[in-house]
């Protein structure tokens, strides 16, 4: 669809990218990773037709649609949200008001003339045109599509210009996935997302019948959506197959490879250097001399690309406090007439790292501010524990910051005993590199501000940190960096976050927010979607009503002791289908243990026995965990029959 032939780009006196050949076919789903600066949007640009390229070419199919979201920028008003997102339907409209006014049409002619039955042909072509085109299912889509990210139904009346920018790029999210382009551009789309909308996203693009490109700082939401990835580094563009993590995975590998062919290179080149100094002045081994001289100048030397630094800041850790942080009872909020929180209770304990989710409105932010201090609750006891000092970051911190101050003297003031490379490495890690650490707080956008704010708490945190969202304006590196130093905080965190992989390796405990009640539950977000989903199939399994007569119901009789018990069909077939899994994937494994068993029979080392043997100790025991599922689940089956 879209093809790019030696391509390559300047911004400025700064070349991003050369020597380009990329070339996009319909089904795709790329995603385009790469450092901050390195052109991501200028390449996504270019593919939109609205940037050209300096060198090279770029050329496109005939006829083919491009659909392009920026980060930001789009204003849009004049409209309700509903018809705004209606707007891009604009054809198919025309072809309903022409269907119309040809209805009428032929209700005044004469069903035998010439005229009428021009006016039909034209009526059923359009009709059919229409029909195949979904128009008869228009507001259905749009009504799906901003369900799905988050607008309330009372939010559809309302008017475009009346939304903050967050949610004007919502609006137009909605709109390009309703229009559906052959291709779909899409620069950084979670951004202004929740964690429900970004799921459902994450469905939708599952489903799109068409190519898309984005790029994104969420992990977990790059490897549920790609199928390529393209990094943009060292100023090429490199493709590996698969998704996210399958990129670093292949990522390593390459690396690894090019060492070790430098390594066997280098080697070759010393042993011939050895030979030509040996024997130069030695008349019987002129020719031989001259040939390895020979092969050495045509040696195409091979040379690493420059490694991408690991970063890691040592946080210093705060004292400890109590072992009961905080501990709510009968606790009730309310704004008005409005109940956010009604009788809840539940306790944080010393050193757990809790999560809040929920839908937008649920109360996550009220939480966090109740826990900081901010605000009181209505009723019901809120307790904070022996020595906890809690500290607050909000979505708007950078409105604490004094403006005047530079970025570096101001860190250097509150962290003294750090040096002034440390200072640098850690405003690096959190996108401010360069000059950029010379300038004063006050000109820095609001989403720079933020990221400062974060890397200033670090340096001298509290034993009870409260984040709202602190995930947001960074990008993959800094997501590392404040994921590992908060994994290895000893005080106690309670944060709210958009981004599934961050609340994955992080939480210690969910905390489940809506209907005005706090639900507990252990582990990260995969723990707490499994839970919830046991939930349900429980629920679903339960002995439905029986009834002998209209409105004389009675819960159905425990089966008779020799009978087979019921059993919910729709969990019925989940047993069947997950029974069916794990048969393929035994056999699966089957097929690996006698392959890992067959390489042990052959030494190569020792280090290499070591590697298959823990391998293969992993799959006898993968086997024996799907074994006892297996026959778990057919007992279970059985039972039922």
């Amino acid at each position: 669809m879209i093809q790019l032939t030696a391509a390559g780009k300047r911004f400025g006196p700064k070349l991003l990218f050369e020597e380009a050949d990329w070339q996009i076919t319909a089904g795709d789903r790329i995603g385009l990773v790469g450092a901050n600066g390195t052109g991501k949007t200028t390449l996504l640009k270019i593919l939109a037709g609205t940037e050209t390229v300096d060198y090279g070419a770029a050329s496109a199919m005939k006829g083919i649609t491009c659909g392009f979201l920026p980060q930001y920028g789009l204003e849009l008003s004049g409209r309700t949200v509903f018809a705004e997102c209606l707007s891009v339907f604009e054809d198919l409209r025309l072809i309903e008001r022409e269907l119309e006014s040809l209805t009428r049409d032929m209700a005044s002619l004469d069903p035998e003339g010439e005229a009428y039955r021009v006016v039909a042909d034209r009526f059923h072509r359009l009709e059919d045109e229409f029909r195949n085109r979904d128009g008869y299912a228009l507001e259905a889509q749009v009504g799906a599509v901003l369900s799905g990210l988050a607008f309330p139904k009372e939010d559809w009346t309302r008017r475009t210009e009346e939304f903050s920018g967050g949610w004007q790029m919502r609006i137009a999210l909605a709109k390009l996935l309703l229009e559906r382009p052959n291709l779909l551009l899409l620069d950084e789309p979670t951004n202004h997302l929740d964690l429900e909308a970004r799921n459902w996203l994450e469905q939708y693009l599952s489903s799109y019948p068409y190519a898309f490109v984005l790029v994104s700082h969420d992990r977990y939401f790059l490897d549920v959506t790609v199928t390529r990835v393209v990094e943009i580094w060292n100023r090429r563009l490199n493709f590996y197959a698969g998704n996210y993590s399958r990129y670093l995975e292949q990522k390593a590998e390459r690396r690894g490879q090019l060492e070790a062919a430098q390594k066997n290179q280098q080697d070759k080149i010393r042993q011939l250097e050895a030979f030509i100094n040996r024997f130069r002045y030695t008349a019987t081994k002129a020719r031989q001399v001259q040939s390895r001289v020979k092969e050495l100048e045509r040696i195409e030397r091979i040379e690493l690309p420059p490694e991408e630094q690991t970063i890691h800041f040592s946080f210093p850790q705060p004292k400890p406090s109590g072992r009961i942080v905080a501990e709510f009872q009968g606790m009730s909020k309310s704004y008005g007439a409005k109940r956010v929180f009604e009788d809840a209770g539940f306790v944080i304990e010393r050193g757990e790292r809790v999560a809040l989710v929920g839908p937008n409105g649920a109360g996550k932010s009220t939480l966090i501010k109740i826990l900081a201090g901010i605000e009181s609750v209505s009723s019901g006891e809120y307790r904070l524990g022996h020595n906890v000092e809690p500290d607050y970051f909000a979505q708007d911190q950078y409105k604490e910051l004094d403006p005047s101050v530079r970025l570096l003297d101001d860190l250097g003031a509150i962290a003294p005993r750090s040096t002034l490379t440390e200072l640098r490495t850690l405003l690096g890690c959190f996108l401010f590199s360069e000059e950029d650490v010379f300038k004063p707080i006050g000109v820095l956008s609001g989403g720079e501000r933020n990221r400062y704010a974060l890397a200033r708490m670090l340096l001298q945190p509290s034993n009870f940190l409260l984040l709202d969202e602190p995930t947001n304006h960074l990008d993959l590196r800094a997501k590392d960096v404040l994921l590992e130093s908060l994994r290895e905080f000893t005080g106690t965190v309670v944060f709210v976050s958009h981004d599934r992989y961050f609340i994955d390796r992080l939480a210690t405990r969910v905390f489940d927010i809506g209907g005005g009640q706090v639900q507990s539950y252990p582990g990260n977000y995969e723990d707490f979607l499994w839970r919830k989903s046991s939930v349900a199939a429980a629920e679903a399994a339960e002995p439905t009503v029986v009834s002998d007569a209209p409105g004389n119901a009675a819960p159905a009789p425990d089966p008779v002791e020799g009978k087979p018990k019921r059993l919910n069909p729709i969990r019925l077939r989940q047993m069947e289908e997950r029974c069916t899994e794990i048969e393929e994937e035994i056999g699966r494994i089957e097929t690996e243990i006698a392959d890992h068993e067959e390489a042990l029979a052959v030494f190569v080392s020792a280090e290499e026995t070591r590697r298959v043997s823990t391998l293969l100790d992993a799959r006898r025991a993968e086997l024996a965990a799907l074994l006892a599922e297996w026959e778990s689940l057919s007992r279970a089956i059985e039972e039922t029959r």
